[in-house]
């Protein structure tokens, strides 16, 4: 916590006799500079006291003094606003990043907890697409943050590896196969026999019916069934692990949906004993009408097993595995209701730890105004996003930096953190509208204009040529620019937390448009190196924690900071 908000929280509960944790819940920082650099609001008081909050609020603000740290309490309407002083925010803000380097930001609020996060998991026997960026980049920048935060985090690849749609690849390899074919290209081949089942399906609408077999087959561990289904797994995984090296992504466990087989029966034995099972048009459900939810299916007619079954027994076994604080999927709003009946049915089984499963939904990526869509055939893959980004990369760094070192390692850095932070920055329940123009663009609010700054920052040190120290004139960084810079990175740990309880990466990502955008005005109005050495030791200070804050930042995001573009 701010050193600054600590002071203001003991201030406030002294007065209000108020707890510390919910006065610090209830800070915040006002809209407009000019108000002061925090706020409490005083609604919360209203109902005890019965008063109106602006009464209260003025009336807290004459009772409250001013401290070492604290210059001015006033209030505004019902908000009691409080203002720092400018020297001790430099010299705290200033000397904490100096100390804490690359892990400023961190906390211990999830020390001896364990959070796991089900994220990516793409489906075997299909392409990477980039409908399946969000999960990734969305699940893989929670797991930075988390950990920044203190939590053990395990994160989890819940493979695509099961159900009726392996029924349909594997019958569509059977009838329109082709093993040289499959041998040059295994991905593409599995994805356009699946894309003319679906087409051939419309015909001969038996095809569905032979396809559940095929599947039934695989559940009963029939060889030729499961000999095709392993060829198919395995070809996938080297397709998949391609695309997780290019983005820097690695995971703790991939078990996959089959890998739960084993202990579904379990599970189903469970859910009868507790007296919650039943049968509906000879499929096994879990009735829900009372909790308005549709019923959860656990297995059909013929016996084949479904994705709640399977969802279910997975949060058993993450249960037992890690005893987790929190367990969290990420995966698109599309699967609300499924997510929702999961946990109910957690619930009933008496597991309290259900209420501890969340569901971290996101849009659609739309291409072209369209869907993605495997059965349509209109799938964009992902590495075909990725390395058209890092060509774009290329030929800009040509035209602007030919010299530069390393060029192939930046322009992967800038392709890949460009793609990486288009999606993070637009917020989670928000569609994505797949524009190359606009997602490639190296301009305004995007991964290369904040890579750029963090460059620039870096050149500045190396401009300066001598360490910089944190022994300098505090009250040198006055202008209103400074000002601003140091109260966004006395804001940055706050805003690490603040995202991962709302698991909003888009946070971050503003904030760093912030600094930067910030910065940038800075550095056009001022000189930063001047023949006052003072002057010039303090400012330099400011822009190595902004270095550092800046890289923290993409760091959480899984987005690499050059230093030098």
């Amino acid at each position: 916590m701010s050193k600054f908000v600590e002071e203001i929280v003991g201030l406030i509960s002294k007065e209000t006799g108020l707890s510390k944790v919910e006065i610090t819940g209830l800070v915040e920082v006002p809209p407009d500079q000019k108000l002061g650099d925090y706020a409490f609001p005083c609604f919360v008081l209203s109902k005890k006291l019965k008063k109106a909050p602006n009464q209260i609020a003025g009336e807290l603000a004459l009772r409250l003094k001013a401290t070492d740290l604290i210059e001015e309490i006033s209030a505004v309407g019902p908000y009691v606003n409080f203002r720092v002083d400018r020297a001790k925010q430099a010299e705290l803000v200033l000397a904490r990043i100096f100390d804490e380097g690359d892990r400023y930001g961190s906390d211990e609020c999830g020390k001896g907890k364990t959070i796991v996060i089900d994220f990516s998991s793409p489906n075997i026997a299909k392409p990477f697409g980039i409908g399946h960026l969000r999960t990734t980049v969305i699940g893989n920048a929670l797991f930075r943050i988390f950990r920044r935060l203190g939590y053990e985090v395990v994160r989890i690849n819940h493979l695509g590896d099961w159900g009726t749609q392996f029924g349909k690849v594997i019958l569509a390899y059977k009838m329109w196969g082709d093993e040289e074919e499959f041998l040059k290209d295994p991905i593409a081949t599995l994805y356009d026999l699946y894309v003319r089942f679906h087409r051939e399906v419309d015909e001969e609408p038996g095809l569905e019916e032979e396809a559940r077999g095929w599947f039934k087959r695989l559940e009963d561990g029939d060889e030729e069934a499961t000999g095709l289904w392993k060829k198919f797994r395995d070809y996938s995984l080297r397709e998949f692990n391609r695309v997780y090296e290019m983005l820097d992504i690695g995971f703790d466990s991939c078990p996959g949906e089959s890998f739960y087989n084993e202990f579904m029966d379990q599970t189903i034995e469970q859910i009868e004993a507790k007296g919650l099972a039943e049968i509906s048009q000879d499929a096994l459900i879990v009735d829900l009408e009372q909790y308005d939810l549709p019923p959860c299916l656990l297995k059909k007619k013929d016996e084949a097993t479904l994705y709640a079954t399977r969802d279910i027994t997975a949060a058993i076994y993450r249960h037992d595995t890690y005893e987790f604080h929190k367990s969290l999927y990420v995966v698109g709003s599309a699967q609300s209701l499924h997510f929702r009946q999961v946990f109910k049915v957690l619930e009933l089984m008496g597991y309290k730890w259900a209420k501890d499963c969340v569901h971290v939904d996101f849009g659609w990526i739309k291409f072209r105004q369209e869907m993605m869509s495997t059965r349509k055939g209109n799938i964009v893959l992902l590495e075909d996003v990725l390395n058209k980004s890092i060509q774009l990369a290329r030929t800009i760094i040509e035209e602007k930096n030919p010299e530069l070192e390393n060029k192939e390692e930046v322009a992967k850095d800038v392709g890949i953190g460009a793609v990486i932070f288009a999606d993070l920055a637009t917020r989670r329940n928000k569609d994505i509208d797949f524009d190359w123009d606009q997602v490639l663009s190296f301009d305004g609010e995007t991964a290369p204009y904040v890579q750029y700054t963090h460059a620039r920052l870096c050149s500045l040190q190396r401009k300066y040529g001598r360490p910089v120290s944190i022994k300098i004139d505090y009250g040198a960084l006055s202008t209103d620019e400074e000002r601003a810079l140091l109260k966004l990175l006395e804001d940055f740990p706050r805003k690490v937390k603040f995202t991962g309880e709302a698991y909003e990466p888009a946070f971050i990502c503003s904030h760093l448009i912030d600094l930067c955008s910030t910065f940038n005005r800075f550095y056009q109005k001022q000189r930063i190196i001047t023949e006052d050495e003072d002057q010039t030791a303090a400012r330099m200070l400011l822009v190595r924690a902004l270095q550092v804050t800046i890289k923290s930042g993409l760091s959480l995001l899984g987005i690499k900071a050059p230093e030098r573009m």
